[in-house]
Parts: structure tokens; C-alpha cells; sequence
């Protein structure tokens, strides 16, 4: 790395190389900042996979209200209504800021756009680009402006290991690359890692996305935010290949249907049919394959011939499985693709840590209450990080002496708590499920080792699962199937996580020998 440290003092630094990383950089320009991927751009970023689009409300027919209603009635209860307005009113102009970007979104013959409909929307309103290709068209846009953009310092291969925090401000970043350790000092940082889909075995998300920046934030004492809801999507191709390959959901939108193998379909007559909120088909599904089924997506009707024109990237693994989905039922199982909760923000994406800002998935600014509108991500990634930018650059830069040395943790290895978190969070939870996740996760999380930071995401995600003893949105007990009255956020540090395990973690004993 030629780069001197020395001369990125100061300077804002954004953890994080999807789309709300790119976006926030971008948006900053021409202060200088410095940009951190620990992988070459776009090769660990869920952004890069999403391929149902970018909602917004650009249609003749269509308004921000009608699409801030179906947003909360999605979010079951927990969205704040006032910060989901403000960022659905946002939208329209998010599609217009990408197009000049170079994004190139799908269009009408008349040069209008192409819209798409998706599950709880009522309105044909999903922007695509090139078909299912959204999510790899838009980082192509925003990864070729960032390199040819002088303001941004990109430090590909680096990785944020903690950031350096006194009196509750932030101080600098330990990050590691493969020269070694490095810090950047700066009073002024930005979280955009993305979501936790990595901690899970079967998850659209790349492997190398489980909730990095959640712990990077608890270490430093931030509060987090609803970390429960976890969304399941319904359709993943049910496969070998990791990530699973998704179907958008996009294909229902066109009138495919969800099936058996024996050719029922088995979600007819619930309300909303296949159309459903994303929480009600996962289990639906999950369901429907625990009774002994597989599950099928048959677009063999709808869209039918016109499939591989629609859907070219998903038609082309369909082809190398076998399957050609205008003449055979495509395999599906739910998996794990996005995360609600994340680093507790205000409106301006400011977390509980002064000089510490969140955008994307890893932030929970409170669009998605318990339950992600389909293709309401992308959207607040981009809408967010105009304001994080702003609010970043109307932060006077601070000259903090050089941090303290510390010891920088080793590199974070999710693999042996995979199968831990597949005990108690799954699509459907109870309580002896989430305690025995928490036992498994504890000791791991209190440590200091590989696995000991992926260990605490998860540890925090399952003690706001045990917390919360109802059921809402992505977040499904079946020992306690009914919805509360009222819906309250979820909220705690990382000291607090750690003590409502410790005490789950000590009352075992004492159970199980009431049992005997």
C-alpha cells in the first residue's frame, strides 16, 4: 500500500463498498474522504446481487403517500412513520441522481420507465435495470465514478478490524490489510458493511457480509437497534451454490406461482395469494416443505416464454441446473436476505456515538419497521446517503492526537457459528430454540478469537429474539403466535446484550434441575 496515513488525517472514512458506501463518498465529493473494501470493489457486496430494483414512486398513477402506505403496512406496526416518509419522498429523485450517474435503467419504447410490480406494493413502481441485473448495473455505475472521482482515497484489500473511541467520540479506525496493521485517524466515520446474511448457511447474501459493522459499532458502545427481524425471502433457488441464487420476486409479479410436487397450489387461498408480504410466503413455505413437500416456483404459465428475456441472469443458472423455467418448475426454499435492525441512526444517519454514522442495511433508520417493503434496500441506501453526507460534511473535521496503540483482533470467521444460529432463528423461533443459540453463542462472543465477533452479532440478534415474546413482521415465535397491542422498537448496547445472556447462561442449571 503506497498510501501515507499521514495525509488521510482528518479525512471522513466510510467502512464499506456496496451501494451506500459508494453513494456516501460519492455524495461528499470534492471533500476528500477515504473509502475502505476489504474486498476488490463489488466482490462482497449485496448490493451487487439484488435483482428486484429500486422502489419508487415514479408512475402516472403513482404517489409517495400510496407507497409510504404500503411501506408501513409491510413494517407491521414498527416503522417510524415520519422517517419512511421523508425517505419514500426521496425516492423519485434517487432514480434520477442514478440515471445521471449512468445507470441504465430499464425503459418504455416512449422513454418512460419500465415498472415492475412486487409483493405489497400496490402499484407497478420497482425500476429495473437490465431485467434482474439491477443491483450489479448500479454498482458498475457508482464503482466507475468512484475511481475516476480524485477526492476518494480507495483502500481496496482493508479491512476495519475496530474503531478507537474515547469519551463516547470516535477517534480513528484499526483496520488490517495483508502489510499489516494500519490506523486512520479521524473524528468522522461512516458504517456502510451491509446486512448478516453471512452468519446464516443458507442466505442470498455473499458470505462475507455477517454484520461486520454492527460489531464494529457495539465495540465502540452504540446502541443497536430491532436486530430480531431477520427477513427470510421466500424464493431462493434451492441448490448447492452459496449464496443461494435468488428469484426475484419480481416473477410472481408477472404471475408465476408457488407449488408442490405434486402440482397444488399451496398458497391459493391466502390473502394476497403469492403475493403476500415476504414473512407470510417464508412461512408458508417453511411450513409447506416441514409437512414434507418441496416447493416450486412455476413460471411455466407466467411469464412463460418470455422468462429468459425478462429474467436473463436467473434464466442462465437455471440453464446450468438443467432447468428451463418456461417448461420446468424451478426448486425454491426461503433464505435469509435482509436484516430490518441494525446501528441504532437518526435522520441524518448519526449513531449513539459522536462522529459515528450508519447507512444501508447496517443502519435501522426506521423504514422497515419489522418487515422490508420488496425493494425498499437499494432505495434507502441511496436516498440515505445524500443526508449522511451532508451531515457528515457539516461536522468540523477534528485533529484527534494519534489513538492510543491497541492489539488489532484477528480476521472475523463466521463458519463455526453457522450452525449455532440455525438452532433458534430460523423462519419459525421459540424460546428453547433462541436459549440454546444463546449458549451455544455466548462463551464464543465474550472471547477474543476468529469467531468471536460474528459469535456477538448473533448473540445480539438472539437476545432480542428471546426479548421480544410476540410475534411481528420477520420475527415469529410460535410459543407466542399473537401480535402485541402495541409495537415498541427493540434497543440495547453491547454491555446490556451481554448481560441479559449471562443471566440466560446461568439460569440453565437451575432449570434443568427442576426438571429432574
Amino acid at each position: 500500500m503506497s498510501t501515507d496515513m499521514s495525509d488521510l488525517i482528518g479525512h471522513p472514512v466510510i467502512i464499506g463498498g456496496g451501494a451506500a458506501g459508494l453513494m456516501t463518498a460519492l455524495a461528499l465529493a470534492p471533500e476528500p474522504v477515504v473509502l475502505l473494501s476489504k474486498s476488490p470493489l463489488g466482490a462482497e457486496a449485496s448490493s451487487m446481487w439484488a435483482q428486484g430494483g429500486l422502489a419508487a414512486a415514479v408512475g402516472a398513477d403513482d404517489a409517495p403517500t400510496l407507497h409510504l402506505t404500503d411501506t408501513i403496512a409491510a413494517g407491521a406496526g414498527l416503522c417510524d412513520e415520519a422517517a419512511a416518509s421523508r425517505i419514500v419522498h426521496g425516492a423519485p429523485g434517487a432514480v434520477e441522481r442514478l440515471a445521471k450517474l449512468g445507470v441504465a435503467f430499464d425503459r418504455r419504447p416512449d422513454g418512460g420507465w419500465r415498472l415492475g410490480l412486487e409483493a405489497a406494493h400496490g402499484r407497478n413502481r420497482i425500476v429495473h435495470a437490465t431485467g434482474d441485473g439491477t443491483g450489479r448495473e448500479i454498482m458498475r455505475a457508482l464503482i466507475a465514478e468512484v475511481r475516476r472521482t480524485p477526492s476518494i482515497t480507495l483502500l481496496e484489500g482493508v479491512e476495519a478490524r475496530r474503531l478507537l473511541v474515547e469519551d463516547n467520540a470516535v477517534r480513528g479506525v484499526l483496520a488490517a490489510s495483508d502489510r499489516g496493521a494500519l490506523t486512520i485517524v479521524s473524528n468522522r466515520v461512516v458504517i456502510a458493511t451491509g446486512g448478516i446474511g453471512g452468519l446464516f448457511a443458507d442466505s442470498t447474501n455473499p458470505g462475507g457480509c455477517f454484520g461486520q459493522g454492527l460489531a464494529l459499532a457495539a465495540h465502540a458502545g452504540a446502541k443497536l437497534s430491532d436486530l430480531e427481524f431477520v427477513q427470510f425471502h421466500p424464493t431462493a433457488f434451492d441448490g448447492p451454490s452459496r449464496p443461494m441464487p435468488l428469484l426475484t420476486e419480481a416473477i410472481r409479479g408477472d404471475g408465476a406461482t408457488l407449488i408442490d410436487e405434486t402440482g397444488h397450489r399451496f398458497m391459493a387461498d391466502q390473502p394476497g395469494a403469492e403475493l403476500a408480504a415476504r414473512d407470510i410466503v417464508a412461512r408458508a413455505v417453511w411450513r409447506h416443505r416441514a409437512d414434507g413437500h418441496r416447493t416450486f416456483l412455476d413460471a411455466r404459465k407466467n411469464p412463460g416464454a418470455d422468462f429468459a428475456r425478462r429474467y436473463p441472469v436467473i434464466s442462465a443458472f437455471c440453464k446450468m441446473a438443467g432447468i428451463d423455467p418456461a417448461h420446468d418448475p424451478i426448486p425454491i426454499r426461503p433464505a435469509v436476505h435482509y436484516h430490518m435492525g441494525g446501528i441504532a441512526v437518526d435522520g441524518e444517519g448519526r449513531s449513539t456515538v459522536q462522529g459515528l454514522w450508519a447507512c444501508g442495511e447496517a443502519a435501522r433508520t426506521g423504514l422497515h419497521g419489522a418487515n422490508r417493503l420488496a425493494s425498499n434496500s437499494l432505495m434507502e441506501a441511496i436516498v440515505c446517503a445524500q443526508w449522511v453526507a451532508a451531515s457528515v460534511a457539516g461536522t468540523r473535521a477534528g485533529t484527534p492526537a494519534m489513538p492510543p496503540a491497541e492489539t488489532i483482533p484477528p480476521a472475523a470467521d463466521p463458519a463455526y457459528v453457522r450452525p449455532i444460529l440455525a438452532l433458534g432463528l430460523g423462519v419459525l423461533r421459540d424460546r428453547d430454540g433462541i436459549e440454546r443459540t444463546i449458549r451455544g453463542l455466548y462463551p464464543l462472543a465474550r472471547g477474543q478469537g476468529a469467531t468471536s465477533d460474528a459469535a456477538l452479532v448473533g448473540l445480539m440478534i438472539a437476545v432480542a429474539a428471546v426479548r421480544r415474546e410476540e410475534s411481528r413482521g420477520g420475527h415469529f415465535r410460535t410459543d407466542f403466535p399473537d401480535t402485541a397491542p402495541s409495537a415498541v422498537p427493540s434497543s440495547f448496547t453491547r454491555t446490556d446484550a451481554l448481560a441479559a445472556a449471562r443471566d440466560i447462561v446461568e439460569s440453565a442449571p437451575s432449570v434443568r434441575s427442576a426438571k429432574s
